[in-house]
C-alpha cells in the first residue's frame, strides 16, 4: 500500500531523514516511534506531500508522491501533532468546510454523520471548536481526516497532552478505524503502540533502527527466551525438576503470590522452545503449572535501548571526527612548519 524507497531529506548539511526504505500493507496498523528530532515527522510530511524529499521515493498503491500528488492526497487522512482547527467554526460548519475543500463526492449528510458517530462526538457537533476539551479536539481532528473516507491514516502522536481517560478513548477509535483502514501512528506512548500496533518500524538519527513485531524485537535484543512460571508444591522438587529441563539456562526463584505456590523466572538456551517440555517434565513430578507468561523485554525496554545506542554511535562517530580533524591540523602545521625551515625537523 505504501512504499517508502531510498528516502532522504537535507536541510543544508543536516540529514533529518537518511537513505530509509520501508513498506506499509494494506490494512495493517504500524506504529512509527523515535526519539524527538529523529525524522519522524518530516518522514509523514514527505509521505503526506505536504514537504518534498532530497532524494528517494514515495509511492500510495502505486501512485509517485511527486508526480501524482492528487491521486496519493485523497488516498490518506493526516492528523498532524496539532489538529489544524478552525476554533471559531462549529464541529458541523468545520467537518462542512473540510468536504468542501476535499471536494468529496460522497452524500454529505450521510458520510458526515457516519464520521460523527465512529469518533463519538455527535454530542458535541453543534458546539463551537474553541469551547471543547482537548480530548474532543482531538476527536475532531481525526474526524477531518476521515473526511473523503481515505484508505490510510496517517496520525501524528494523536493522543498528546491528553489525560488518562482521554487516551484510553482515543486509542479504542483508532483500533476501531485500523480494522478497515491502513493506519501510520506515531506515539511516545510507547505501551499505546504494543496495544494498537501490528509492527514497529524505530527510527533515531533520521536511520531505521529496527522493523519488526514489537515481540520479535524483543526476543532479538533479549537473545533468549525468558518465562515466568507459577508451579503448585514444593519450592525445591519444582527447582530440580526446572533445572534439568534440556534447554533451560537458568532458573530464578520469584517469591510467592499465591499460597502454596511458588513463581519463578526461567531463562532458555537462544532459539530453543522450552515450554511443552516444561510442561511434560512438571507434569511427571506431580508439579502443577498454574501460569506460564513469556517475559520478554517491552516495547519501551527496545526503544530505549536501540536509540542509546544510536546516540552514543553518532556521538563516537562525532569524537572520531574531531580527533581527525585536530591530527589533520597537526599535520598541516607540521607541513607549514617543514617548509619553513627548509628542511626536515627532525
Amino acid at each position: 500500500m505504501i512504499e517508502i524507497k531510498n528516502l532522504t531529506k537535507r536541510y543544508g548539511a543536516k540529514k533529518a531523514v537518511d537513505n530509509i526504505s520501508f513498506t506499509v500493507k494494506r490494512g495493517e496498523i504500524l506504529g512509527f516511534l523515535g526519539p524527538n528530532g529523529a525524522g519522524k515527522t518530516t518522514t509523514m510530511n514527505i509521505i503526506t506531500g505536504y514537504n518534498s524529499s532530497t532524494e528517494g521515493t514515495v509511492t500510495i498503491d502505486g501512485f509517485d508522491v511527486v508526480e501524482n500528488p492528487m491521486e496519493c492526497k485523497k488516498r490518506i487522512g493526516y492528523l498532524p501533532e496539532q489538529p489544524p482547527l478552525y476554533m471559531d467554526m462549529t464541529v458541523l460548519e468545520y467537518l462542512n468546510f473540510v468536504y468542501d475543500i476535499k471536494g468529496v463526492k460522497k452524500n454529505r449528510e450521510t458520510h458526515l454523520s457516519d464520521i460523527l458517530r465512529l469518533v463519538k462526538i455527535q454530542d458535541v457537533s453543534h458546539r463551537l471548536i474553541k469551547n471543547l476539551s482537548k480530548g474532543y479536539r482531538q476527536r475532531v481532528g481525526i474526524a477531518q481526516a476521515l473526511v473523503g473516507d481515505p484508505e490510510i491514516l496517517i496520525l501524528d502522536e494523536p493522543t498528546v497532552g491528553l489525560d488518562p481517560k482521554q487516551i484510553i478513548e482515543i486509542r479504542n477509535v483508532i483500533k476501531e478505524l485500523g480494522k478497515d483502514r491502513t493506519v501510520i501512528l506515531s506515539s511516545h506512548i510507547l505501551p499505546e503502540v504494543s496495544a494498537i500496533c501490528e509492527r514497529v518500524v524505530i527510527i533515531a538519527k533520521g536511520k531505521i533502527m529496527a522493523e519488526d513485531t514489537p515481540e520479535n524485537l524483543s526476543k532479538a535484543l533479549e537473545g533468549e527466551s525468558k518465562y515466568l512460571v507459577r508451579i503448585a508444591g514444593d519450592a525445591s522438587a519444582a527447582e530440580s525438576v526446572l533445572r534439568a529441563v534440556d534447554g533451560v539456562e537458568q532458573v530464578e526463584k520469584s517469591g510467592q503470590k499465591e499460597p502454596e505456590t511458588w513463581d519463578f523466572i526461567v531463562d532458555a538456551k537462544k532459539d530453543t522452545d522450552i515450554r511443552c517440555a516444561m510442561f511434560r517434565a512438571l507434569a511427571a513430578a506431580d508439579l502443577p503449572m498454574l501460569m506460564l507468561k513469556p517475559m520478554g523485554l517491552s516495547l519501551e525496554e527496545v526503544f530505549l535501548q536501540l536509540t542509546s545506542d544510536a546516540q552514543r554511535d553518532a556521538a563516537a562517530t562525532q569524537e572520531i571526527q574531531a580527533e581527525f580533524a585536530q591530527e589533520t591540523v597537526g599535520e598541516t602545521e607540521f607541513e607549514q612548519a617543514e617548509d619553513e625551515e627548509g628542511g626536515d625537523l627532525a
